[in-house]
C-alpha cells in the first residue's frame, strides 16, 4: 500500500489542534511537533480510528506544550518604518532613531539615541540591519565563550557559531554541533541572549525537550524562566 496523507483536526478543551495524518507501512504510531508548530501524525495502515483518537487525546497536553515552547522562539517584532523618533531595541533597551544626512555612512549610539548617518540615496534600514548583524556577531561570540565553561563536565567542543535570520526561531543547533542564532536576538536583554545560547548548548547534550534536557538547563541557569519571559515580553 502507498502512503496516504490528509489534514485533520480535533478539539481539546477550547483549543483546536490541526495535524497532518499519514498512514505508512510501520508498526508504531508517532506524533511529531515541528518548530513552525505544525503537528504530524504517522500511523500504521491498519490503525483503528478509536485507537488513533485516543492517542491524540492522551498526547494533546504534550502537543500544546511543545507548540508553546516553539512559539516562545518566534520573533514577532513588529515591522519598522525607519523614520526619526521611531523606537528601536538594542540589548533590551529602547533607543529613539535619529537619521541625519552625512558624507559617510555610520550607525552609533549617541546620547541615548540610535544615530544613523547616511549618504544620499542610502537606505537607513540596510545600514541598521548591517549594524545589528555586526553587533550580534561580536556579542554572541563573547557570550558563547562566557557560558561554555559551565558545560565543562559534559566534554563538548566549542561549537561553530553562525548568524542567520530565521523566520520562526531565535536559535537552533545542528547534529554536527553548529549553533545558529537569529541576529534579531541582539535586541533582547543580555540575560535572554545567554538563555537562548545555553538552551542550544543543552541541545548538544539532549537533542529533544525531555525531562533530562530541562533538568540540565535548570542546573546551568536556574533563573532561565525569568529570562525566557523577558525575551517574550521584550520582542514579542
Amino acid at each position: 500500500m502507498s502512503e496516504t496523507t490528509t489534514i485533520q483536526s480535533f478539539a481539546f478543551g477550547s483549543k483546536e489542534i490541526n495535524y497532518e495524518l499519514s498512514f505508512q507501512d510501520r508498526k508504531t504510531l508517532g506524533i511529531r511537533v515541528y518548530p513552525n508548530c505544525k503537528v504530524k501524525v504517522i500511523a500504521p495502515f491498519d490503525t483503528p480510528d478509536e485507537k488513533l483518537y485516543s492517542k491524540l487525546r492522551e498526547k494533546a497536553p504534550w502537543i500544546i506544550k511543545q507548540q508553546l515552547d516553539f512559539l516562545s522562539y518566534h520573533p514577532l517584532t513588529p515591522p519598522r518604518k525607519y523614520v526619526n523618533g521611531e523606537t528601536h531595541l538594542y540589548l533590551g533597551r529602547q533607543y529613539k532613531l535619529r537619521i541625519e544626512k552625512a558624507a559617510a555612512n555610520e550607525v552609533k549610539l549617541f546620547k541615548g539615541r540610535l544615530l544613523v548617518l547616511k549618504k544620499e540615496n542610502t537606505s537607513p534600514k540596510n545600514l541598521l540591519t548591517d549594524w545589528y548583524r555586526e553587533k550580534a556577531a561580536i556579542h554572541f561570540e563573547d557570550t558563547l565563550k562566557k557560558v561554555l565553561p559551565l558545560f565543562a563536565r559534559y566534554d563538548i567542543s566549542e561549537p561553530e557559531l553562525q548568524i542567520r535570520h530565521m523566520a520562526t526561531r531565535w536559535g537552533s543547533c545542528t547534529t554536527k554541533g553548529k549553533v545558529i542564532l537569529n541576529p534579531e536576538l541582539i535586541k533582547a536583554p543580555k540575560g535572554s541572549i545567554e538563555y537562548v545560547i545555553i538552551h542550544e548548548l543543552c541541545h548538544l547534550i539532549h537533542h529533544n525537550h525531555t525531562k533530562a534536557f530541562y533538568e540540565l538547563q535548570e542546573s546551568i541557569m536556574p533563573d532561565w524562566k525569568k529570562w525566557k519571559e523577558r525575551l517574550e515580553n521584550t520582542l514579542n
